[in-house]
């Protein structure tokens, strides 16, 4: 039977995020030092340090040094989150907009389907921001109907980390911390490039490459 560091390494060497959220024990387990230490050390045996993100409430695995090798798999996984960037943003700001929240959505908050749909099909110019962000390459989807838009955008979220559905039984959807990873990555953008992130967004969007 695997412990419980060799189920944190596997699932941080597949390139997840641990989070109280995502995974609870791993995140307990990662929060004391002793454990943080020793898993960083197996870590550093295969090029890659215990990183963390949010104040220390999410975990993942980076690389220690760069080589080539190394490189190329950061510039794939670059381009992939970027590519996405666009969409995510949307997302996020639509289900703060339609919930009337001022707070944006971070690890923990909980989104209901049911209501959200509700909402959207009741306010025509949600209805056609959800059309716009679900047919983004990220989400890909050909439906028509709100149900079905929300149903391919939650799916993917899902499979993506950004959200857990706690009960299969209930449309009731948790943000894990790899949302308030993205908003890191967002900031990390807009301080160090020279372009805003919406004059990249336009630009990434006029050559084709999010779409």
């Amino acid at each position: 039977m695997i412990s419980e560091q060799g189920r944190i390494l596997e699932r941080l060497l597949s390139g997840d995020f641990i989070c109280e959220i995502s995974d609870e024990d791993g995140w307990r387990y990662l929060k004391q030092s002793a454990n943080f230490d020793a898993v960083d050390q197996y870590l550093a045996t295969l090029n890659r340090s215990l990183s963390s993100a949010a104040d220390g409430q999410v975990f993942f695995a980076a690389y220690r040094t760069l080589g080539d090798g190394e490189r190329k798999v950061l510039s794939s996984q670059f381009q992939e989150i970027a590519a996405g960037l666009l969409p995510l943003v949307e997302w996020l700001l639509l289900v703060q907009q339609s919930s009337g929240s001022d707070v944006p959505v971070t690890q923990g908050s909980t989104i209901r389907s049911n209501e959200l749909q509700s909402t959207i099909e009741d306010t025509p110019a949600y209805k056609e921001q959800l059309a716009k962000i679900a047919r983004y390459r990220l989400f890909n989807s050909n439906s028509v109907e709100v149900v079905g838009q929300l149903n391919l955008v939650f799916k993917r979220l899902t499979e993506l980390g950004y959200l857990m559905k706690p009960n299969p039984d209930k449309q009731i959807y948790i943000a894990t911390g790899k949302i308030d990873y993205l908003y890191e990555v967002l900031r990390f953008i807009d301080e160090t490039e020279a372009l805003s992130l919406a004059e990249q967004a336009e630009s990434a969007i006029a050559q084709g490459s999010l779409l």
